[in-house]
């Protein structure tokens, strides 16, 4: 999907690690969120509350996931899921344009 369309998008950015991580939140009449970002270069530790599928729409990035001690190489056009409730690690080779979307279970 190129484009959301009857979105309310929140205008006031989520700035991560000193700016190097931003996005913006996009909701759904439906009650689904995502959020629409930019991955700049570095390393980066998160946590999630919700599952999460992380789509990476242009960039070149690692992901080490849960429980796994292997990096993953992820590229524009590819995605990744994170589980609720845990903690992923990127290593954000290229900057990176992403799709995350929450899914509630």
């Amino acid at each position: 999907m190129q484009q959301f369309e009857n979105v309310t998008v929140i205008k006031k950015a989520n700035v991560y690690f000193e700016g190097k991580v931003t996005s913006r939140t996009i909701l759904f009449s439906n009650g689904e969120k995502k959020t629409l970002g930019i991955l700049m270069p570095g390393d980066y530790d998160f946590g999630t509350e919700e599952k999460e599928i992380m789509e990476i729409l242009d960039g070149e990035l690692l992901v080490q996931l849960p429980g796994n001690p292997e990096w993953i190489e992820i590229k524009g056009g590819q995605s990744f899921e994170v589980p609720e409730k845990s903690r992923f690690k990127l290593n954000v080779k290229k900057l990176s344009d992403y799709c995350c979307s929450y899914i509630k279970e």
